[in-house]
């Protein structure tokens, strides 16, 4: 049997159970068949799933989605492939789904780790987007931050060649780390003199806006995979 580096390893996130209001129950319901891939531990054709040949995305834990959803509507030439394990979440982004009349967005509800491992052919993204990770703050649960060595290396292997892995964070501590270990990775290179400005295609969201009116930082971080 091969070593599966996703056995017995500590998760970047816990599982709550979260309320669904109606109207993401039935966005589920009438949405989720279409819009949402199964986990398969297997590489998936995403070609086949959107229908065309696309530039294809990977966004991690995109929570309630409006910020994917913007995205998408603003690059319709691209194809982005949302994970997020939390089902109000997912519902909230099926809603956004179908009231804009987005086509180029799939769900797959499962770890992040564990889609990335399986699912997603080798050099296959042309980007990846992890915006505001859980920043697990307290230093004895800093461990379960999800932007260690071996994931960033796992992510950069997904990337094809010139590909680019954009992370958001607003806790000072875990910008440091997250600048420390992509800058330490030998396949991806930094696109900025340290933090970049944000790019123009991520929002500021509602919880953004309200953190930079009290002071608080953002720091955003894209690097390139070489090649």
């Amino acid at each position: 049997m091969l070593y599966d580096p996703t056995e017995r390893r500590i998760r970047s996130f816990v599982t709550r159970a979260g309320r669904l209001s109606n109207a993401q129950a039935k966005a589920l319901e009438t949405l989720g068949p279409a819009y949402c891939l199964p986990y398969a531990k297997a590489e998936t054709d995403f070609a086949q799933a959107f229908g065309r040949v696309a530039p294809q995305v990977l966004e991690i834990g995109f929570g309630m989605g409006d910020t994917t959803a913007h995205i998408a509507a603003a690059m319709p030439g691209k194809d982005f492939i949302g994970v997020e394990v939390h089902t109000p979440g997912v519902g909230s982004l099926l809603k956004l789904i179908g009231e804009r009349g987005l086509t180029n967005l799939r769900i797959i509800q499962h770890d992040a780790v564990e889609v990335v491992t399986h699912m997603i052919r080798p050099q296959s993204l042309a980007g990846v987007h992890v915006f505001f990770p859980d920043p697990w703050h307290k230093a004895r649960h800093n461990k379960r931050r999800l932007i260690q060595p071996p994931f960033v290396e796992l992510l950069a292997s997904r990337i094809a060649p010139g590909g680019y892995l954009h992370c958001a964070t607003d806790w000072q501590d875990y910008a440091e780390q997250m600048l420390q270990v992509l800058s330490d990775s030998a396949v991806l290179e930094n696109t900025a003199a340290g933090y970049a400005s944000r790019p123009e295609y991520r929002p500021v969201t509602k919880f953004e806006n309200r953190g930079l009116r009290l002071g608080h930082g953002v720091w955003d971080l894209v690097f390139r995979k070489k090649g």
